[in-house]
Parts: structure tokens; sequence; C-alpha cells
């Protein structure tokens, strides 16, 4: 029978959570200290989008190859060996703020090399929670590192802003990096189950990754889904700044807003850890449809308090659907495939937020900022809860502990939608 032991009371999944906790928030204050830094080096709008491209290319085009590297070896090895990739590139370029003279494209190099590392550690998170946590604790384990994401959110920038002010933004770069030396030194200790996968070409398996994806409706339809909620969100970043600091609110409005968010993400992530939906699939993409509610208030110019009402409400749906979405992939993929299956899933979502920063601005200019916003949440909760149509995603049932994965498969058994 499965232990229903917490997770934390788990030596090897302890010192992963305290590693990604220290990780993600060294993580969150990046942006801020690295759209001040290069900005203020430099004086150019362009060149910060140079330096954020050079970070995302390499990430989008090297992720289904960092799916076969992470179901090749052990996730721990690959996490590890990324970790300290990571934590040499952020050095470098706190490194470099703090010397007074930094050459931008020593910045763009050191954070495309950055995204690329970052291209093979993330198909590793899901075989890492998988490797340390029995199933029966594979929710509550989700859960905690959401709820460590959406309070990195919010603390993140907070220590941005405090380097920033008192010592400068290259200090925050060098403690994401020590933030990555510490992740890499407890990974060093604990130990990941890793299921080996047999030697073959690497076309036959990113192929087999495919399948893994394809033969699943639940699976690839909700990846459409959170596509296009990816996409909205990237709308509403874009054009949501100048909206609020034309409206009467300004510019302390938009960081409320903000703020709002990242305390809804926290409460739907605990909220995601106390229960457990017998539709998950179904119950998350649910939650994840409630985006459309702030991106509609704001095109109709709604009453401020109840716009941030609603950002908050549709964050919270996101920090529940987040965790329980994980947990179900995590239960319903045979381990030797997931960080395949999952390099599919961060591809998709990455990809669909630059397609979002491009077109917002152009939709904007023809028809105004409401239009664009209001479109962008009718069709991402469209999306979402639309997937209710979806066989699979409507039989996908909550895993029995160590028994069922999706509904007349067993363990380990793919399932075709």
């Amino acid at each position: 029978m499965a232990s229903t032991a917490h997770p934390l009371r788990t030596r090897s999944f302890r010192l992963l959570f305290i590693g990604r906790s220290l990780s993600m928030l060294g993580d969150a204050a990046i942006p801020a200290a690295l759209t001040l830094a290069v900005y203020l080096a430099t004086g150019s709008t362009g060149a910060l989008a140079l330096v954020l491209a050079c970070a995302m290319v390499p990430k989008l085009l090297l992720l289904p190859l960092g799916g076969v590297v992470g179901d090749r070896f052990n996730a721990r090895t690959v996490a590890l060996t990324t970790d300290l990739v990571r934590c040499a590139t952020q050095l470098f370029v706190g490194a470099e703020l703090l010397s007074g003279t930094p050459a931008l494209w020593q910045i763009a190099l050191a954070e495309a090399v950055g995204g690329a590392a970052g291209a093979f550690a993330m198909p590793t998170s899901s075989p890492l929670i998988r490797g340390t946590v029995d199933e029966a604790g594979l929710l509550r384990a989700n859960s905690l590192m959401a709820v460590v994401s959406g309070a990195a959110r919010i603390g993140g920038p907070a220590v941005a802003g405090v380097l920033i002010l008192t010592a400068g933004p290259g200090w925050a770069f060098v403690l994401d990096g020590a933030s990555f030396a510490v992740s890499a030194a407890l990974l060093y200790v604990i130990r990941v189950r890793h299921v080996p996968i047999p030697r073959r070409s690497l076309l036959s398996d990113l192929k087999e990754g495919w399948t893994e994806v394809r033969s699943r409706d639940w699976y690839w339809t909700s990846l459409i889904a959170h596509a296009v909620w990816n996409g909205a969100s990237a709308t509403l970043m874009t054009l949501g700044p100048a909206l609020f600091l034309n409206g009467p609110g300004g510019k302390g409005s938009w960081v409320v807003l903000l703020q709002t968010g990242a305390v809804g993400l926290l409460l739907g992530s605990l909220v995601a850890g106390r229960v457990r939906p017998r539709r998950p699939v179904l119950a998350a993409n649910l939650a994840g449809s409630l985006y459309f509610l702030p991106l509609c208030l704001l095109a109709g110019h709604a009453p401020m308090a109840v716009s941030l009402a609603a950002y908050g409400i549709a964050m919270a749906g996101l920090g529940f659907l987040n965790p329980v979405w994980e947990t179900a992939v995590q239960s319903a993929i045979p381990a030797h495939t997931l960080a395949r299956v999952t390099s599919y899933d961060w591809l998709l979502s990455f990809a669909a937020m630059p397609l979002g920063y491009a077109l917002a601005p152009l939709a904007a200019s023809a028809w105004d900022a409401e239009i664009p916003l209001a479109v962008a949440g009718l069709v991402a909760g469209a999306a979402c809860a639309g997937t209710a149509a979806v066989p699979g995603v409507r039989r996908f049932g909550a895993p029995a502990a160590g028994k069922a994965h999706e509904a007349g498969a067993p363990a380990g058994t793919p399932a075709a939608g």
C-alpha cells in the first residue's frame, strides 16, 4: 500500500524542496534587476529586447532535446549539471554589472547559455518530484512547489527592489547564482528514482515522446488550451501597463494588480493541496477558464476594485490548475517518457507568449487596447472551458493510490484518448 506520509518527511524531497525554493526566489528577483541593469547600461529598450530574446530563443529550440536528455539520464544528474551552468552564468552577469562597465554582448551571451541550460533543466521538474515522492503524495508535493512559486513571485521582486536600491542590480544576479549553487549541492546528496530507456536514435526518442502526447486527447487538447491561456497572459502583460498608466489609478494600480495576482496564485496553490477533485483535468481547466473575467472587465473599464478582485480570482484558478495538472500528468504518463512529454508542454507554453507579445501591440494600434484584451480573455476562457467537450478530459479520474492513472488504463499503460 502506498505511503500517506507528508512529502516533506521524505529526506530526498525535503532537500529538493529547499533547493528549488531558493532557486525560485532568486529567479523571481531577476526580471526587475535585468530590466533595470540593461536599460541603465544602454538606455535602449531594443537592447533589453535583444537580451531577453537571447535567453528565450535557445530555450525554445532546445526544449525537445532537453526532454530526451531528461529521460535518457537520471533527472538528478541533468538538473545538477544545469544548476551549475546557470550558477556560472548568473555570477558572470553579476560580476559584469558590478564592474561598472558591463558589455552588452557578454550579458546577452551569458543569458543565451543560461537559457539553453534552462531548456534541459525544465523537463526534469516532473521526474524529480515523481522520483522522490510516492504516488499518494504527488498532489501535496506539487502543491508545495506551487506555493513556493507563488510566494517567490511576491517576495522575489521585493528582494530585487531592496538589492537594486541599496547595492545595485548586479547583486541580484549574484544572489541567483548562489541559489543555484545551493540547489546543486542539495541535488548532489539526494537520490532520485530513475527508469532507464533503451539507447536509440535521437529521432526515435523524440518520436516516442510525441506519440505519448498525441495518443491522449486529454493531454494535447489541454496543452492547446494552456497555450492560449499563456498568449492571453502575454496580451495583458503587454497592454496592461499602458492601460493603467493612462487610467485614474496610474502605475500604482498596476503594481497592486500584479501583487493581487501573486496572492491569488498562492492561495489557489494552497487550496490545490487540500482538494482531491474527482475529475482533476476537467477541474484544472475550468479553473483556468476564469482568466476571461479580469481581461473582459478591464476591457469594459469596470471599477478598479472589481477588476482587481477578478484578477486575484483568475490567478487563484491558475494556482489551482498548475499542481493539479502536474499531478495528473505525473500519475498518467509512463516514467520513462515523462521528461519528453512535459518538454512539449513547456514548448507550447513558451511559444505562445512571444506570439502574444507580438500581436497585442499590432491589434491595439488597429482597434485600441480594449478589443484585443476582450478577445484574448474570451478566447482563453473558451479554450479552457471547451476542453470539457473532450471525452478524455471528462473521463480522466483521480488516480487511486498506486492503481489507475487514467480511466480504464492500468498504471504505466499508455492510454489512447
